[in-house]
């Protein structure tokens, strides 16, 4: 295994963002167990590392290597819901309890939860793969198109994951019919297919100026999880069938990237990058304030991102001060 980057800190920072905002920043693993019990989280954190860093340098290398774009990250990040949820620990085909909740009857039809399948296959494309790799594409903007591993670096990575994955699914049991189970694989090929099939520019914004305003931009990346936290309530007070439900998925969806795509632009991607990931990160701190608060540690887990997103603004500001090479006080080019 090599490392085709100089610095190997894009790559810990992707490992480390993958599993801690899915599953520190949502409380779903309390960062307390860390000094409760510090060797159960240590294997713990290690297997979700394996699982959800793994998938996303994974779907990272793959972007970089065939030169695709968010299409493709969020097309593959769909793929990886399923093999987290559906392949390895099997939430797709809970029947009661924790933690699919009301979504056990809210949706089920031949042993599946289709509503919170759909719905959470959303959720880790767009908060497991596509943010920490738009966060880590932000901090070290030199790495962004560039390969970090070698073959025998992926391929490293595709045993770890695909062992965690298998791992997981003999430890939690009651798993999916060899039909469903065929079903799915056949849903991630074709998402696999579609995420090489996608040109990179499939999701570029339309060429000129930002024409709205950044609040905007931050509320259009909240949407996904404001939808979820909509299904939720749905969920339990369902005043609109499942299917309804999820048309609302999509149409607010197409919503959201419809508002950036045609009002973004093009002249300041790196701040509409940004944008999205405030309302996205924004959003999960709002409802750890207000709903989880009482999970041992969460806030503090929210305090240590509001503050990484505020280095990151002021490192982004940093960078648009800096005098262009060659400039007095700059580094010359390379001779």
């Amino acid at each position: 295994m090599r490392l085709l980057i100089r610095s190997p800190w894009p790559v810990v920072a992707l490992l480390l963002f993958a599993p801690s905002i899915p599953e520190l920043l949502t409380g779903s693993t309390p960062i307390t167990e860390l000094v409760y019990s510090p060797i159960y989280f240590a294997f713990a954190f290690a297997g979700i590392v394996g699982l959800y860093g793994g998938g996303a340098l994974l779907i990272r290398e793959f972007t970089a290597y065939f030169h695709k774009g968010w299409a493709s990250v969020l097309l593959l990040g769909a793929a990886y819901g399923i093999g987290e949820e559906g392949f390895a620990v099997h939430t797709f085909f809970e029947t009661s309890g924790n933690p699919v909740g009301h979504f056990a009857t809210y949706g089920h039809a031949f042993g599946v939860d289709w509503l919170w399948a759909f719905s959470l296959s959303i959720f880790h494309a767009t908060y497991s793969i596509a943010l920490p790799i738009l966060l880590v594409g932000l901090f070290y903007p030199a790495t962004r198109d560039l390969r970090w591993l070698d073959r025998g670096g992926v391929a490293l990575t595709a045993v770890v994951y695909l062992f965690v994955v298998g791992l997981f699914a003999v430890v939690v049991g009651h798993g999916p019919t060899p039909a469903i189970f065929a079903v799915f694989l056949g849903i991630s090929i074709v998402l696999i297919a579609l995420a090489w099939w996608a040109p990179r520019d499939l999701l570029v914004p339309r060429p000129g100026p930002v024409r709205i305003p950044p609040w905007v931009i931050a509320l259009a990346g909240s949407l996904p999880f404001d939808v979820w936290t909509v299904l939720l309530v749905l969920s339990s007070h369902p005043v609109l069938p499942a299917w309804a439900a999820g048309v609302v998925i999509v149409l607010v969806g197409l919503l959201a990237l419809g508002v950036v795509l045609r009002y973004a632009g093009t002249e300041r991607t790196e701040w509409t990058k940004f944008y999205i990931a405030s309302g996205m990160i924004g959003v999960l701190a709002v409802w750890d304030v207000i709903v989880e608060f009482s999970v041992p540690g969460i806030l503090v887990v929210t305090a240590v991102f509001l503050y990484l997103l505020f280095r990151l603004h002021r490192t982004m500001r940093a960078r648009e001060v800096q005098p262009p090479v060659g400039a007095a006080g700059a580094p010359a080019p390379p001779t």
